[in-house]
C-alpha cells in the first residue's frame, strides 16, 4: 500500500488525466507481481530440481552399496580361511581326539567345501543371520549389538577431540603463519601424526591412571573410562585436521573476495568464520569424513590397550580364536559404517557451498 501511494504522488506531478495516472499505477503493480511470481515459479522449480537430483544421487549411492559390502565379504571370508589355525582344533583343546574334532566340523559346517560354505552364508545373510559364534555359541549379531555400541560412542568422542583440538590449532596457525605460535602447532601436529596409537595409550595409562590416579585403567561404564580413549585415539586425527585446516585457510584468505570483504569495512571476526573458515570447510569435511572410518577402524588397537568392550576387543578376539562369523560380520559393520558416514559427508557439501550439484 505505501509503494502505491508513493507512485501516486509521483504520477501527481504528471500532465495526465486521472484515467491515465490510474491506468499506469495498476500496470505497474501488475508488472511488479508477475515479475515476483515469476521469481517464486523459478524458486520452486529449483527447488524441485535440486531434490530431484538430490534423491536420485542418494539412491545411486545406496545401490553401490550392495557390491561393496559383497567384495568386502568375499576378501574377508577368502582371508579368515587362509589364515593358519583350525577353528575346530581350537575349540575342540590340545588333548582332543579326532573325533571329537570332526563333530565341531560338523556342527558348525566346517567340513563343508569353501564355496558351498559360502553359499550358506550369503543366504543367511540375505536373512539378516550374520551366523552363530563358535567361541562364544551366541548369534553373531547379538555380540555386535552388544559391542558396537561402545565403539560408535568412543569414535564420537575421539572425533570431538580431534575437531576441538585440530580445527581452532589450524586457524589460528593460519592467521599467524611464520610466527612462534605457527610453528609450535605444527610441531604439535608433527608429533601427533607420528607417535604410535599403542605407545601413547600405555604411556597415558602410566601416567595418568597409575601415577597420579585421575582415571580408570581400563573397561567401561563412566565418562572417567572414556577419557583417555578418546584422547588416545583423536589425537591423530586432531593433528592431521589441524595441518588441512591451516592450508585450506592460507589459500581462501589469499583470495580477492576475502581483500574486498575487509575492504568494505567488515569485522575480522566476520571475515575470518563467515567469509573465510565457510569457504575452507570442503576439503577439511572430506578429511573429517575419512578419519571417521579411520577412527572406526583405529578402534582395535585402542580398545585392545584400553581393555575397552567395543568392536575392536570383539574383533582382535574373534581373529585369535578362528572365530569365522565374528572376524565376517565385525568386518561388515565396520565397512557399512564408513560406507554411511561418508555418504553423509557428500551431502554435507551441499549446504557448505550451495553451488555443489548432485547430478
Amino acid at each position: 500500500m505505501r509503494r502505491v501511494i508513493v507512485r501516486i504522488v509521483l504520477t501527481k506531478n504528471l500532465n495526465l488525466s486521472q484515467t491515465q495516472k490510474i491506468k499506469i499505477i495498476l500496470k505497474l503493480e501488475i508488472n511488479k507481481i508477475t515479475r515476483e511470481t515469476f521469481q517464486s515459479s523459478k524458486l520452486i522449480a529449483h527447488s524441485l530440481y535440486t531434490r530431484t537430483h538430490l534423491t536420485t544421487y542418494i539412491a545411486r549411492r545406496l545401490l553401490t552399496v550392495i557390491p561393496t559390502m559383497l567384495g568386502v565379504l568375499l576378501v574377508v571370508f577368502a582371508m579368515v580361511r587362509l589364515a593358519p589355525g583350525d577353528p575346530a582344533e581350537l575349540l575342540a583343546g590340545e588333548f582332543a581326539t579326532p573325533e571329537t574334532i570332526k563333530i565341531i566340523r560338523e556342527r558348525f559346517g566346517l567340513d563343508q567345501p569353501v564355496l558351498t560354505q559360502l553359499g550358506l552364508y550369503l543366504s543367511n545373510l540375505a536373512q539378516g543371520d550374520l551366523g552363530e559364534s563358535t567361541s562364544k555359541r551366541s548369534p553373531v549379531t547379538k555380540e555386535i549389538l552388544t559391542y558396537f555400541p561402545n565403539t560408535l560412542v568412543l569414535t564420537i568422542a575421539a572425533m570431538l577431540v580431534a575437531l576441538l583440538i585440530g580445527i581452532p590449532a589450524g586457524i589460528i596457525s593460519a592467521l599467524r603463519p611464520g610466527t612462534i605460535v605457527d610453528l609450535l602447532a605444527m610441531l604439535g601436529a608433527l608429533i601427533g601424526v607420528s607417535m604410535p596409537v599403542f605407545w601413547f595409550g600405555l604411556m597415558a595409562i602410566l601416567l595418568f591412571s597409575v601415577q597420579l590416579g585421575w582415571f580408570p585403567v581400563a573397561g567401561t561404564g563412566t565418562i572417567g573410562h572414556l577419557v583417555l580413549p578418546a584422547i588416545t585415539l583423536g589425537l591423530g586425527t586432531a593433528s592431521i585436521l589441524a595441518r588441512i585446516t591451516r592450508s585450506s585457510m592460507l589459500e581462501v584468505l589469499s583470495q580477492d573476495f576475502i581483500r574486498s570483504a575487509r575492504a568494505k569495512g567488515l569485522a575480522g571476526r566476520t571475515v575470518i568464520f563467515k567469509h573465510g573458515l565457510r569457504n575452507a570447510l570442503i576439503p577439511v569435511v572430506t578429511v573429517v569424513g575419512l578419519q571417521f572410518g579411520g577412527l572406526l577402524e583405529g578402534a582395535v588397537i585402542t580398545e585392545t590397550v584400553f581393555a575397552y568392550p567395543g568392536i575392536g576387543q570383539l574383533l582382535v578376539g574373534g581373529i585369535l580364536a578362528r572365530d569365522y562369523p565374528i572376524v565376517q560380520g565385525s568386518v561388515l559393520v565396520i565397512a557399512l559404517a564408513f560406507i554411511l558416514i561418508n555418504l553423509i559427508i557428500d551431502l554435507l557439501y551441499g549446504t557448505i557451498d550451495p553451488r555443489i550439484r548432485y547430478d
